[in-house]
């Protein structure tokens, strides 16, 4: 399928939109989302505040659109990683190597949600975690996909279902990555992915 070409207009328009975006993220991450005003982001980002109005309505659905582009990133990234023509094992590394990569790409955003996910208002969650939620379970079904597969395929042995496999790994890569960024001297995150899929692959229990 052809990409449409944007015109000169609309890559003006789109650089405008990550300049305001990129300021709004430096002074969230400097003072918190509740200390800043949208008249500090459009300063910061050199725009009249009028300008920065035309492309967000406020401040809310400016931190919404940070968060929405760190999930496209995931969806992008993450398919392109498991769409490639490997067995299942390799796919499911290719997998937390390309989640690893996004999260390291984007420290600030992640640090940013975590810190103010909790005291986030309604209006800020209204409609924000039911569309995190459900690009959540889109990634999972695409990872219990290769679970499945790889049972069919007489590749892994069929103890549970695919989607419950996806969820526990999932779960055990966001919780390494989270002791990363709360202590990485002491937590560092494993280059190696089998060392999060040998949890899966080998077991515990000694023979």
């Amino acid at each position: 399928m052809e990409v449409k070409q944007l015109s000169r207009r609309e890559r003006e328009k789109l650089r405008q939109r990550q300049e305001m975006l990129a300021a709004a993220l430096d002074l969230f991450s400097q003072k918190g989302y509740h200390n800043v005003s949208m008249a500090e982001i459009a300063q910061k980002a050199e725009f009249a505040i009028g300008t920065l109005y035309k492309f967000f309505q406020n401040k809310e659905d400016l931190y919404k659109a940070l968060l929405l582009e760190l999930c496209e990133e995931f969806e992008v990234s993450i398919s392109q990683a498991i769409e490639q023509p490997q067995d299942e094992v390799e796919k499911l590394r290719s997998f937390i190597r390309a989640k690893t990569e996004v999260v390291r790409r984007n420290l600030p955003v992640i640090r940013l949600y975590l810190a103010e996910s909790r005291g986030a208002s309604f209006n800020i969650k209204a409609g924000l975690d039911d569309e995190i939620r459900n690009r959540f379970y889109l990634s999972l079904e695409k990872i219990a996909a290769i679970f499945a597969s790889g049972i069919k395929n007489h590749r892994f042995k069929n103890i549970a279902d695919p989607y419950y496999l996806a969820v526990a790994l999932a779960s055990v890569i966001d919780a390494t990555l989270l002791l990363w960024l709360d202590a990485p001297e002491r937590h560092p995150y494993p280059e190696n992915p089998d060392t999060i899929l040998d949890l899966f692959f080998k077991g515990l229990l000694e023979p």
